[in-house]
């Protein structure tokens, strides 16, 4: 088992629940955008959020965004360490400084010692992109080998100036590489493991990459605190981490939706009916299963243990509750329907 950190009141390792982190893509040193956005990241489930400090001005609005927001900030650092001293003494929860441009061993002693003496935790996030070069040299490459000994070699510089609250991550946009780098990680590290797949694109590509990645490291007991990154609203990062989270069997509340795939037993629209369905359970908070299949066969009787679900007939549908059938309804109705019936449960 890792060790626990805190960021801010959120539990990271030692056993805790993995957290659901995202990033702001608004301009940090815009508080009123930045804040709005942390805002509606929060209502959309995420638990920790991280900012992009890459000038002094977005340092500076650090703790005018804190004084604003319930979850904690943690600032994302490159290149100039001075912007994490700065943000250190406005109160930030948790720094990120990327070993492969974070400079000199005094600019990692300097943060090190601001962070020990208010109590912030460190991420060490390790890029495939941005790994050092004596490392690529040494390995012929971007290797889980090399990615691991960046990490572990900066948690080192860390540990020699007394500071042990540390976090890891080891990304690249590969995925069969990234889970190699994590498992690697894992034997040789106590410190909490934060994951994610960089670069993972699109919705559509990226969900899948993260959901391989992220989802079979979890899957292996491996990881404390996640990122999805997608080219897209970041909400739909938060929504994604909730859906892999779900499927790795590590969160139990929303709904669960199940929808058959259709085939030629199927005599309703079902498509359009379960994507309908699924926006509009997107908010809904309540731990149960909803159905949404096509015929008798698949339901009630594949879905038979499902708290509620519609089956498709012929132009219609019935909604059955635990495998028993309630009643039938036009399928232009059917949504209506099965969502008063969810307000019922």
């Amino acid at each position: 088992m890792t060790r626990r950190l805190m960021v801010g009141a959120v539990p990271v390792g030692g056993g805790a629940a993995v957290s659901i982190q995202s990033m702001c893509n608004t301009k940090t040193d815009d508080v009123a955008a930045t804040v709005e956005q942390i805002k509606t990241l929060e209502a959309a489930g995420c638990e920790i959020i991280r900012v992009a400090i890459p000038d002094q001005a977005a340092a500076e609005a650090v703790d005018k965004i804190k004084e604003q927001i319930s979850i904690p900030l943690v600032a994302d650092i490159h290149f100039n360490y001075r912007y994490a001293l700065a943000c250190a003494e406005r109160g930030i929860d948790g720094i990120r400084i990327n070993p492969g441009n974070i400079g000199a061993e005094e600019n990692v002693k300097a943060v090190a010692d601001a962070c020990r003496k208010r109590e912030i935790p460190i991420r060490v996030g390790v890029n495939g992109g941005s790994l050092e070069k004596s490392l690529r040299e040494k390995y012929g490459g971007v290797t889980a080998e090399a990615l691991v000994e960046s990490a572990l070699g900066q948690v080192k510089l860390l540990n020699k100036y007394d500071f042990e609250d540390i976090c890891i991550s080891v990304k690249c946009s590969d995925v069969p590489l990234t889970i190699a780098a994590y498992r690697l990680l894992s034997e040789r590290t106590d410190c909490p493991l934060h994951l994610g797949v960089t670069e993972a694109g699109t919705p559509s590509m990226g969900m899948i990459k993260s959901a391989m990645g992220i989802g079979g490291l979890l899957c292996l007991g491996i990881g404390d605190t996640i990122r999805v990154t997608l080219t897209a609203d970041p909400v739909e990062e938060v929504y994604a981490a909730h859906k892999i989270l779900k499927a790795a069997g590590l969160r139990k509340d929303g709904v669960n939706l199940i929808a058959c795939p259709t085939c030629g037993r199927t005599q309703i629209d079902l498509i359009p009916i379960a994507e309908e369905v699924e926006r509009r359970l997107v908010n809904c908070r309540k731990n149960i299963t909803v159905a949404v299949m096509g015929c008798i066969v698949n339901g009630p009787g594949e879905a038979a243990a499902a708290d509620i679900g519609i089956a498709g007939g012929k132009g219609e549908g019935m909604l059955f509750r635990k495998g028993k059938s309630l009643y039938k309804v036009p399928e232009e109705s059917l949504v209506d329907a099965l969502m008063a019936e969810i307000d019922k449960l």
